[in-house]
Parts: C-alpha cells; structure tokens; sequence
C-alpha cells in the first residue's frame, strides 16, 4: 500500500511517499530554522505563512522523488493533532484538497505516535508491544504501546518538556536557536560534575516527570554569575544541565520497564537524538538485559516518512477521517475514535 503523508505541525513541511508503513520511497523536508532563528525561537505567524508558499512545491518533490503520480496513490496522510494550530490547518486543508480531488482516503496522523512510527522504518523487525520513551520540545511522556494504534500513558511531564528545557537553558545562555541541539553539542566538551543540580521526583507518581524546578535552578546559576561579573563556563554548564536532565528521563523510563515487567524499549521524538539520553540508555538497557531501539537521527526530528508509516496503521485500523476533518492544536496520544 502506497500512503502520500503530509507533516506541518510546526516549523517543517514535510512530504513523504511510504510503502507498507516500512518502506520510504521519498522524504522531501523544507525547514525554516534560519529563519526562525533570527527570533530565538519559532513563530507560529511566519510558520504558517512558509508552510503555506512551500506544501505545493514539497508534496510534488516528493511525488516526483518517488516517481509516482497520484493516481498510484492510496491513501493520503496527513498530522492532525498536536501542533502549532495555524501550522497544522495547512497542512490538513492541503490534504483535505487532495482528497477530494482524487477520491483517496484522508487519514488523520497524531504527531506523537507518528514520532513512535519512526522506530518502524529504522528497525522493520520492531512490532509491538514495546515501551516508548517520548522526548521532544513540547512532550515529555512514557508510552506502553500496546498495538500500532492502542496505546497507554505510563507517565508524563507535570509542567515543561525536557526538550523546553533544554531549549530555555539554551536561550538564557546565549546560544541561537535550536538551543536543544547546540546545547548538547556543547556538552560533550564540559564537565557534567561542575555544577550541582536537583533532580526532581514527583512523589505520587514515579514515573512523572518535573522539569520547571530544574530549569529554574540552571537559569538562577547563569543570572548569579552574571550579575557578580563572572564570565559563565557554559560547556560545564550545558554538561551538568543535560547530566541531570537525561538522569531523570533515564531513571523513569528504566523503573517503568522493571515494574511493567516490559523487555523491549524504544525511544522516540527530537530529545531521543540527544547524544548522552542516547549512551545512557544503552548503557542502562545492557546492564538490565533489555532490547532498546532508536529512530535513526535523521528521523528524530519533524518529518513526513515518520506519518506515512503510522498512517498505514491508522488506515488498516479503519481510522479514517470525513472531510471536515480539523485541525487540533491539543490531543492525548491514547486517544479514541
């Protein structure tokens, strides 16, 4: 089964051709960091408007890349929920367009668990049941994935995602946007033992996460030394801010698969290309004999392949959505039809 997938949930529109959720066939990405970059962060406005004057050009590339036309098409899939509203309404109404146009079936992709189906295409053995980590700039969560559309909330973030986090650790430091991801660059040449940092718990929930109190006491250190005139060690600082974020994320996720009693761990979202969560938890899964798998980095970020693999199961799941179909700025993983 051939699926045309559609991702605009933020600051990427993206377009893919997938074959029986496994297969990439192409993968076209046009993003607007540089742009957002100028601001510090991503606006939801420009973003809207880029994705607008791009999704034509991207979605042809894309058919082209794959040398199929649309009447070779079976399905059209498309990110629905959660995202940036303005952004996901682009893309959904493109697809919505395209649907009608040819008579295809519109299926409707959850961003997160088309992050988890990113795991489908870089390890086709994978199947679940599974544990999932699911790390990125606006969710925090440890997913029981049950089937490849019925899954299960273990735990979450109580306020800020981890990769929030790091972003606004990133940004009080200076460093340009994506903050995340130069922040564990610049890691990986400082000291994590340097500074110490709390490593909150949430007392009636072990397998929650809590990032805001950690965050503030990074950003607390950085304005206390700026404010005696010292000049800030931001490698170490970046180590010990990243150290104490993935101890948390790890610590969770490894206690969640002992009481579940669950073998088989795989990450997913942008956080998951962090390079220490990355070795600590493989460290973590080999000290306690369980199977761990990883997207490959280039599908950790935003892209479409990741929805055309989900959308083959939503599709054979009869998940299929009516042409009023709408965007959702705000929906749960474990959602239902």
């Amino acid at each position: 089964m051939k699926i045309l997938s559609i991702e605009s949930s933020c600051d990427e529109t993206a377009a893919a051709v997938v074959v029986d959720g496994r297969e990439v066939i192409s993968s076209v990405i046009a993003s607007q960091v540089e742009e957002h970059k100028l601001y510090g962060g991503v606006v939801p406005e420009i973003a809207s408007r880029r994705h607008a004057e791009s999704i034509v050009g991207v979605v042809n590339e894309a058919l082209e890349k794959a040398d199929t036309t649309l009447d070779d098409i079976d399905a059209i899939a498309v990110t629905h929920a959660p995202g940036l509203i303005g952004a996901l309404l682009v893309g959904v109404n493109f697809a919505k367009g395209l649907s009608l146009a040819t008579k295809k079936p519109l299926v409707p992709v959850h961003h997160l668990r088309s992050h988890i189906a990113a795991n489908y295409i870089s390890h086709k053995e994978l199947k679940p049941p599974f544990l999932c980590l699911v790390v990125s700039g606006g969710h925090s969560h440890i997913v029981m994935v049950e089937s490849y559309t019925k899954m299960r909330i273990i735990g979450r973030t109580r306020d800020d995602a981890a990769g929030e986090a790091f972003d606004k650790a990133a940004r009080t430091m200076g460093i340009p946007y994506p903050g995340g991801i130069m922040l564990d660059k610049i890691a990986e040449k400082g000291d994590e033992n340097a500074f110490k940092l709390p490593h909150p718990k949430v007392d009636d929930a072990p397998y929650d996460f809590s990032f805001s109190g950690l965050k503030t006491a990074v950003i607390n250190i950085i304005h206390n030394m700026e404010q005696k005139g010292e000049e800030i060690p931001k490698a170490d600082v970046c180590a010990s801010f990243r150290k104490a974020v993935v101890d948390c994320l790890t610590k969770n996720f490894i206690k969640a698969a002992e009481d579940l009693g669950v073998k088989t761990l795989v990450t997913a979202g942008g956080v998951s290309a962090n390079s220490l969560l990355r070795r600590e938890l493989t460290k973590a899964c080999e000290q306690n004999g369980y199977e761990l798998y990883m997207p490959d980095l280039s599908l950790c970020g935003d892209n479409a392949a990741m929805v055309g693999s989900q959308g083959y199961y939503e599709y054979l799941s009869g998940n299929i959505a009516p042409l009023d179909l709408n965007a959702v700025a705000t929906l749960p993983i474990d959602y239902r039809e």
